[in-house]
C-alpha cells in the first residue's frame, strides 16, 4: 500500500525550518539548500512543495501569525488584559527573541514584496484590533481615562512596543526596563 504523505505537515516542516535560519542568520542565510539541510529533507523535497525560494518564503510568513497567537493568548480562565498582551510581544525569553528575530527579517522583506507587506497590514490590523478591543472593555468599566479614544491608543502602543522590542533585541534596553515602560505608559492612561 503506497505511504501517504501529510502534504502540509511537510510544508509546515519546511517553514519552520526557514524561520530557524532567519533567527539564526536572517533571510540572506534562507536559500533552498540550507532549507532542506535544516529540514533534514532533500533539497528535492523542498523544490517539490515550492517552486522558488520567493514562494517558500512567502508561505513561511503566513506561519508567523499562529506562533504570535501562541505567544498572546490569554490562560484558560484568566481574564485578558492589554498589559499581558503588550508584554507577550516583547523578546523577554528565547521562543520570544526567535520570533521578534524572524518577523524583523521578513518586515525588511516585505519592503520589497508587496504580498509578505500585506500579511503584516493584515496581521497588524488584527492585533490593533483586539488591543483596541480591551482598551474600550476597560474603559467601559471605568479603568480607563474617558478622554483615552481606543483605537488610537492602541495604535500608539503597538508602536510603542515594537520600539521597544527592537530595543531590547539590540541591548540598549532590558526586558525589565521595557516593560516598566509599558506599566509607566498604561498608568498615564488608566484611572
Amino acid at each position: 500500500m503506497p505511504k501517504r504523505v501529510d502534504h502540509e505537515h511537510r510544508r509546515q516542516q519546511i517553514a519552520a525550518a526557514v524561520r530557524r535560519i532567519a533567527a539564526d542568520r536572517g533571510l540572506e542565510g534562507v536559500s533552498l539548500n540550507e532549507v532542506a539541510t535544516e529540514a533534514g529533507i532533500s533539497k528535492g523535497f523542498v523544490q517539490h512543495y515550492f517552486a522558488s525560494r520567493d514562494d517558500m518564503l512567502r508561505f513561511a510568513v503566513t506561519t508567523l501569525r499562529s506562533g504570535l497567537e501562541e505567544r498572546i493568548a490569554t490562560p484558560p480562565g484568566a481574564e485578558p488584559r492589554v498589559r499581558d498582551l503588550l508584554v507577550a510581544l516583547l523578546p523577554l525569553d528565547e521562543p520570544g527573541r526567535d520570533a521578534a528575530l524572524v518577523a524583523n527579517a521578513f518586515v525588511v522583506r516585505a519592503l520589497k514584496d508587496p504580498e509578505i507587506a500585506g500579511h503584516f497590514r493584515t496581521g497588524h490590523g488584527l492585533l490593533r484590533d483586539a488591543v483596541a478591543a480591551l482598551l474600550t472593555a476597560a474603559k467601559e468599566a471605568g479603568a480607563l481615562s474617558p478622554t483615552v479614544d481606543p483605537t488610537a491608543e492602541a495604535g500608539l502602543l503597538l508602536a510603542l512596543v515594537t520600539g521597544l522590542a527592537d530595543a531590547v533585541l539590540l541591548g540598549y534596553q532590558t526586558g525589565e526596563e521595557a516593560v516598566a515602560l509599558i506599566d509607566l505608559h498604561l498608568s498615564r492612561i488608566s484611572t
